[in-house]
């Protein structure tokens, strides 16, 4: 307890990653039944942890060697389990992230979820949504990270599935359970077979293992896949995409939460935690690689048909945690992790404005929201624009930046098909954000007036559009803007601070790539390629929704098949729902349950026949006269000697 209060890093983790659990139990056990005093609890506790994560943050800048703080927790013969911190750059970076997100969401809470009647359990579960996410990314093992990977779950299960009145909310948030568990099932393989074959799961250590020549490529290999199937889950990647964009189902300042900085960008920061350890097995990075790309397109192309806000920033979230994966993959670690920062902060701003336009308008259709005069919502307009500008990466904002890091690792590779394909994206991101926008500016029909009215909505808000309130949701959102703008130039300070003391991860990333000195394309030619890609796509859709006279249809009308497939998710829901009905259902299912009722209940029912059947035949033997009973006695009694002299 001494050493707590010695090290300020200690004692700043200790109390930054404690307070939202100490809310969480305050809440549920004594202030449930008290919103606004449960609401400030909670917004405290949050507003500490942040500033105790950016005191750490400086510290670690300062610092010439990670932070390690840990305790024995289990052993067995050779094999020692700690459980810790283990604060470096990229932890600390992380833990950053999280805290402030998770701050600037809980502030915007307080107007989005004013006189909800779930308003305490938010709250609450908010607190343990930020507890879980902050012990996870200072974890200093692997298994410890694995046990707040799962707590992170059961939390977006929980706040996913908030309105679990609806139908609808509660099988979204069982579909995010379920499916990011088949995730897990392989992270969790992959944990057992790094503790049988290399007996220690310290994230240094497994990052430092490959060069010690202890393990061999095939091993790390097969432990690397099995982590990836964490991150596969966890951040939506092919083939379990389609849980993400269901996942809109949750409050709006849950999908900013979930779907921006924390819950899905935990599985691209796995891959980055043990980068090096993934770096060891090109097989594996190619693999990475492939199933990022695929990622990326697919769900680019299905936010192309959508008209509910959410959804299109949702497909958007799996689209760029696929780019990130694929910079990861093509070892561009410092590209890979800038943009899940720049990410963080323009894609919570795109659904927090989106936020305010369904607060006021209760739809998620961005047609009638254009309509209704949502371009007149100056605040949310003008920072929606700005956070789909960074989205589509136009200079100067931060998604510029980062992206062209991005595109940049990209050309490093030996094949050109990854650059066409990171060109190819970065167009259709472009469209589909600004179809989005030229609907909320250029309305088809002009716009109509919305009187609003002061009652309750369905989620039994009490409508309120001005004062307090609404600022509490503004404030934040002009906050996410504004690091949108000014994010982007901190590069390369930030990539000084990120790869400061990296020596594993330096040489990991240099082996990924090659050491490629020339990529593709020149660096000059890139950067041109990358703007190009965005302004036609921003022009494109400008043609067809914004310019006046425009149908609105967009170019993908003129190919029903085309939209129909992008629209149903490529049918991937339609093939899991077959293969659950067919293999599972219909397969497994039924030869489980075969052999339940005739091999386990049949054999129950067997031995209590035996029992039943002999108990009615050894009755006759009773028949209540003693002589009867004597003589039957003397029988065994003689046959019992009989056996035994003969």
């Amino acid at each position: 307890m001494d050493a707590i209060f010695k090290d300020p890093v200690l004692l700043a983790t200790v109390v930054g990653t404690s307070l939202p659990f100490l809310s969480m139990a305050v809440i549920l056990i004594f202030t449930r039944h008290n919103p606004m005093l449960s609401s400030r609890i909670s917004v405290t506790s949050i507003v500490v942890a942040a500033v105790c994560a950016l005191l750490n943050l400086a510290k670690v800048a300062g610092a010439s060697h990670p932070f390690r703080f840990e305790t024995a927790w289990m052993s067995s013969g050779n094999f020692h389990l700690t459980f810790g911190y283990y604060l470096d750059p990229l932890s600390a970076l992380m833990l950053t992230i999280v805290a402030v997100i998770a701050c600037l969401v809980q502030i915007y809470s307080l107007g989005y979820m004013s006189g909800d009647p779930g308003y305490s359990r938010y709250y609450a579960f908010q607190s343990l949504f930020a507890w879980a996410m902050m012990n996870m990314v200072i974890a200093s093992t692997l298994l410890q990270l694995f046990i707040f990977w799962e707590l992170v779950g059961l939390a977006s299960y929980m706040l996913i599935g908030f309105y679990y009145e609806k139908f609808s909310a509660s099988q979204a948030g069982k579909k995010a359970f379920v499916m990011t568990r088949v995730g897990d099932v392989g992270f969790f393989l992959g944990i057992i077979i790094l503790t049988l074959g290399f007996g220690n799961l310290g994230i240094p250590d497994l990052n430092n293992a490959p060069g010690t020549g202890t393990i061999t490529t095939g091993f790390i290999t097969m432990a690397a896949l099995l982590v990836f199937c964490g991150v596969v889950g966890k951040s939506a990647q092919f083939p379990l995409i389609t849980w993400l964009p269901d996942a809109m189902e949750g409050p709006t300042p849950v999908s900013a939460l979930l779907h921006s900085a924390t819950m899905v960008a935990a599985g691209v920061y796995v891959f980055s935690r043990i980068f090096p350890f993934f770096a060891a097995s090109p097989n594996a990075m190619l693999i990475a690689l492939a199933i990022g790309t695929v990622t990326m397109l697919l769900a680019s192309t299905m936010a192309m048909t959508t008209y509910d806000l959410k959804q299109v920033w949702a497909y958007s979230t799996v689209s760029q945690l696929g780019m990130m994966v694929m910079s990861l993959a093509a070892g561009g670690y410092f590209a890979g992790v800038f943009h899940l920062t720049t990410h963080a902060g323009f894609k919570a701003l795109l659904f927090l404005c989106s936020g305010i336009f369904i607060h006021e308008y209760h739809t998620n259709d961005m047609r009638v929201i254009g309509k209704q005069g949502g371009r007149k919502q100056l605040v949310p307009m003008i920072c929606i624009t700005v956070g789909a500008l960074a989205l589509s990466g136009v200079p100067p904002f931060s998604g510029f930046f980062s992206k062209e890091a991005i595109l940049g690792a990209l050309n490093a590779q030996a094949n050109p098909i990854w650059l066409f394909a990171g060109l190819f994206g970065a167009f259709l991101t472009a469209y589909y954000s600004f179809r989005l926008i030229f609907h909320l500016l250029f309305p088809k029909g002009g716009i109509e007036e919305k009187h609003a009215v002061h009652e309750m909505d369905s989620h039994g808000h009490k409508e309120e559009h001005h004062g307090g309130l609404f600022w509490a949701m503004a404030v934040p959102v002009m906050i996410l803007a504004c690091v949108t703008v000014v994010l982007g130039f901190a590069e390369h300070s930030l990539q000084g601070y990120i790869m400061a003391g990296g020596g594993a991860v330096k040489h990991a990333s240099t082996a990924a790539t090659g050491g490629a000195a020339h990529g593709v394309v020149g660096h000059e030619l890139l950067v041109i390629l990358g703007i190009s890609a965005g302004l036609v796509g921003i022009i494109l859709a400008w043609f067809e929704y914004g310019r006046k006279g425009a149908s609105r249809n967009g170019f993908l009308s003129y190919f029903p098949p085309v939209w129909k497939l992008f629209d149903a998710r490529w049918y991937m829901d339609a093939f899991f729902r077959w293969f659950l009905d067919t293999a599972i259902y219909s397969g497994l299912t039924s030869i489980f349950t075969r052999n339940d009722r005739r091999i386990i209940d049949g054999g129950i029912d067997g031995i209590c026949f035996f029992t039943e059947t002999g108990g009615r035949l050894f009755s006759f033997m009773q028949s209540g006269m003693l002589q009867y009973n004597l003589l039957i006695m003397v029988l065994v009694a003689g046959l019992a000697m009989l056996f035994f002299i003969v």
